[in-house]
């Protein structure tokens, strides 16, 4: 059975047309110069193929699988597969990367060893641990770092502080500046550098009470460290101890967001200049906690901010005369009389006589809110 005219015509067009196709194919792909070509031009897939964007050749198609050779379901089987150790850390002065020898006296299968191999490990171990310091350098790295990571679990910092103290301390000592300055010094400075490089910025007062300097030393030191390193450290943010601050006294959010709309404000007018990140901040915390009828007393917050009541007192006056709202005064609780109040509490005596006219535009009201 034949078939139509019409039928048999398209068929002949149809393969006419896959055969220039294949040709033109061909003809881009001889055309095109692998050396000739952008690599801006070239894509690479999921698959590991490289293909010609504008032509849709694929230049490379080798697949290597860089995976392991065995196959894990969950986290525990691959656990139990898998054939490698710890990452390496700077937390460590040989960074990980050395034998250890583990305390249990178990075999690889979980069996209690016999006492002669008890104690032949016993004094492997004991060698291991001496030879991994070939020298008093390394021993001092050891005690450095083992320093900062003391303090670092003291203060709570997460363990993103302590590799970048390391690496600050091994700065210092690539550069040769911790020459006549103690290790405890040295290593102190790194951590309170590396909190605030972090974005985690602990007072002096806290890293202070978890070493074994003073606070003049850390402060000194640092200040050698950050200039000899170049490590651009920007003043801190008081917004930043802001929420530790009320955690701590167990303010609500509203305490929190009103004191850090006060910070925001005040160093807008150029009051933070030259004055103490937590002192800035616990006295704004003071402040919203009077404005939001959830008082602390100045003991309270100095005691958590680790700072003098008289520094509340001053940068607390400073922010409400900003602010615009020093002409009110807090109602005393032990007198109804409302010229007997104390000023917004802060035991400074009657509250003088207000002002005859009163700007209308020092209302309380928008901080209120």
């Amino acid at each position: 059975m034949t078939r139509p005219i019409r039928q048999r015509d398209n068929d002949n067009e149809q393969t006419g047309q896959d055969e220039r196709g294949e040709d033109g194919g061909n003809e881009v792909a001889a055309e095109l110069d692998l050396d000739d070509v952008d690599q801006e031009d070239l894509i690479r897939t999921a698959d590991g193929e490289v293909i010609h964007e504008e032509t849709g050749l694929i230049i490379k198609e080798e697949q290597i699988d860089r995976g392991p050779e065995w196959r894990a379901f969950n986290h525990s089987e691959r656990q139990q597969k898998s054939r490698v150790g710890a990452p390496t850390t700077q937390t460590m002065h040989d960074k990980g990367l050395t034998t250890t020898i583990d305390w249990k006296d178990k075999d690889a299968y979980g069996r209690s060893i016999s006492s002669r191999k008890r104690s032949q490990m016993n004094r492997l171990r004991k060698w291991q641990e001496r030879i991994r310091t070939k020298d008093a350098g390394e021993r001092n790295l050891q005690f450095a770092l083992s320093e900062i990571d003391r303090m670092a679990s003291a203060l709570g910092v997460p363990r993103s502080v302590r590799e970048v103290a390391s690496v600050i301390y091994r700065s210092a000592l690539d550069e040769d500046i911790i020459r006549g300055r103690s290790i405890e010094g040295v290593s102190t400075s790194s951590l309170y550098a590396a909190c605030r490089r972090e974005g985690i910025p602990r007072s002096l007062e806290e890293i202070s009470e978890i070493s074994r300097v003073e606070r003049k030393e850390i402060g000194r030191t640092y200040r050698y460290v950050s200039q000899e390193l170049n490590l651009g450290i920007k003043p801190v943010d008081p917004k930043k101890y802001v929420p530790r601050f009320c955690s701590e006294l167990q303010l609500p959010e509203q305490v929190q967001l009103k004191a850090t709309d006060i910070i925001e404000t005040t160093a807008e007018q150029g009051l933070l200049s030259g004055k103490s990140p937590t002192g800035f901040a616990a006295a704004a915390i003071y402040a919203a906690s009077l404005l939001c009828d959830d008082k602390r007393t100045q003991r309270e917050v100095a005691g958590v901010a680790q700072v003098t009541e008289v520094t509340i007192r001053n940068r607390y006056q400073e922010q409400i005369e900003a602010m615009g709202i020093h002409n009110w005064r807090e109602q005393s609780p032990s007198s109804s009389s409302p010229d007997s109040g104390l000023g917004l509490g802060l035991g400074l005596g009657p509250a003088p006589a207000p002002d005859p006219a009163p700007d209308p535009g020092l209302s309380l009201s928008p901080w209120l809110e």
